[in-house]
């Protein structure tokens, strides 16, 4: 093999080897998967878009962004990063620094058609607790959010 052969293959290596394995997710990319979320339900119903939601490798579910609805009595109706939260009320969920997060959610929900919030919650890419933001649209009695992780 001629040098520069070798020269070319290691630099595309450490290329590979410094791009992370997933794409970060922007406030963007949050704002557009949780109107797509939005549209499905209006327009294909609650139960079906409910179950693509919650499938890890439907369309509303992309590296770390992943939408979640809420019922605005806090109970998790659909989830994209961990079906068992699906049926639970969470309205007492705190986040590490004992922030009622989905308390805070529904409540804002309650009282605008969109919204962002600060919390922090486990990354389901890293497994490590950080910060984050959720937008979410008010649809019925509803909170379709997705959410992005600060680094």
């Amino acid at each position: 093999m001629h040098r520069k052969s070798l020269f070319a293959i290691g630099v595309a290596i450490a290329a590979g080897a410094a791009t992370p394995a997933f794409s970060q997710a922007s406030k963007d990319d949050a704002v557009a998967i949780v109107k797509k979320a939005v549209a499905a339900i209006k327009a294909d119903g609650a139960e079906k878009t409910y179950s693509l939601i919650s499938d890890k490798s439907g369309p509303f579910v992309k590296d770390d962004l992943y939408v979640v609805v809420y019922q605005l009595d806090g109970k998790v109706l659909a989830h994209g990063a961990n079906a068992k939260f699906i049926g639970k009320d969470m309205i007492d969920a705190q986040d590490v620094d004992g922030k009622l997060y989905v308390k805070e959610r529904v409540e804002l929900a309650g009282k605008q058609p969109s919204f962002w919030q600060d919390y922090k919650f486990v990354n389901p890419v890293s497994k490590k607790v950080e910060p984050k933001e959720m937008y979410c649209e008010r649809l019925d009695n509803t909170a379709v959010c997705a959410g992005v992780y600060k680094l």
